[in-house]
């Protein structure tokens, strides 16, 4: 029996909201055999550690590396999107020209769907400079910290936005993820290196992200539900918007005088950065497509964890116990989240709808 397809727009609830499905688990894992299911599942999640990890260390160093010194943290941004649109646009040239080959949507730029794009662009656009700006003013050790909120707004967003209420033990999970983050602020601050501008900025990366898995829900049927589609008019309206702000911010000026310029190496090392920011979504994507959105919300804790104990050994830092303690507590506090929400919805499948126990009473 073939197994139904999950919709995208399914994917993007269920990520949200940190469920999974079991159907199509149980329907998956009946298909292949366990070795070859397992060794599948650690090699896309290892693809997705390695991406994720490599993008953020070399965004950083594009960003802030006193090597580089270069201070045009729009221009890098839009320099990435400016790739991802190029490679979206040349995969679908490819799966045209040579069917059968690549299973990639066919892209034409059409204006009245970029403009029922746009509100979801301007989030986008939000999420991804905010996430930048926030890795250039903060070390990668505490990024993560610093960008911990996007759970709490997810509950926030999803209370006042789409009417959901959230339970008594998933709000207290979030209660030990802002205990976390406030701990890991006066700890950054304790030592020194607190920087309230990019805690502001991995603030509103946060809630950016949140905005942007909502009104990516509302938009995609604008695309045919197609997150490709999505990706490349988002990158397209990205680059347009992006190019007055590099004018009125005087970026171009700073790209001019920029000493290394002319270097294969700097194009080299954009062009990399640019290639892991449209990967990521693809491995992200592969790696819901091999478990389920509650083992990936898992992973990416996980990562994350990995991510700042390598950022801590590569810079050499020292760190306190309670700096140590306020990492655990936005970890654990985001895996206990997902843990409660995929709980809480496998009760809620569970349960019996009113009809079928009016129905059982009857002896129907």
């Amino acid at each position: 029996m073939n197994r139904a397809p999950l919709k995208r727009s399914r994917i993007l609830h269920m990520a949200l909201m940190g469920t999974s499905d079991p159907s199509g688990e149980a329907e998956a894992s009946k298909e292949k055999p366990f070795l070859l299911r397992a060794l599948q599942i650690a090699l896309v999640v290892s693809l997705y550690w390695a991406t994720s990890i490599s993008m953020v260390f070399l965004n950083k160093y594009l960003l802030d590396s006193p090597s580089l010194q270069l201070d045009t943290p729009i221009f890098v941004t839009f320099y990435q999107c400016l790739v991802t649109t190029v490679l979206c646009k040349s995969l679908s040239t490819l799966a045209t020209l040579c069917p059968g080959t690549l299973d990639f949507p066919s892209l034409r730029l059409d204006l009245r769907v970029a403009r029922s794009v746009l509100p979801l662009s301007v989030v986008f656009i939000g999420m991804i400079t905010f996430n930048n700006l926030c890795l250039k003013y903060v070390g990668v050790a505490f990024y993560n910290v610093g960008r911990s909120l996007t759970t709490v707004f997810n509950v926030l967003l999803s209370y006042l936005l789409l009417k959901q209420t959230t339970s008594f033990y998933a709000l207290l999970t979030c209660g030990v993820i802002i205990g976390g983050f406030w701990l890991g602020v006066d700890q950054e601050g304790a030592e020194g290196t607190l920087s309230w501008t990019g805690t502001l900025f991995g603030v509103l990366a946060s809630l950016c992200v949140s905005l942007n898995a909502i009104y990516t829900k509302k938009v995609l049927p604008a695309v045919d539900g197609s997150i490709w589609r999505l990706t490349f008019y988002n990158n397209v309206n990205a680059c347009v918007l992006f190019l007055p702000l590099l004018l009125l911010l005087g970026e171009l000026q700073a790209l001019r005088d920029f000493s290394q310029l002319g270097s294969a190496h700097f194009w080299g090392m954009m062009t990399l950065g640019g290639l892991f920011g449209f990967a990521i979504g693809y491995v992200t994507g592969l790696q819901i497509k091999f478990t389920s959105p509650l083992t990936h919300n898992v992973s990416g804790t996980a990562k994350a964890c990995a991510q700042t104990v390598l950022a801590v050994l590569y810079y050499e830092e020292t760190k306190s116990f309670l700096w140590w303690t306020s990492n655990m507590m936005v970890l654990g506090g985001s895996s206990a989240y997902t843990w409660v929400r995929g709980w809480e919805m496998k009760k809620i499948q569970e349960e019996p709808s009113p009809k079928e126990e009016e129905k059982s009473s009857m002896g129907v």
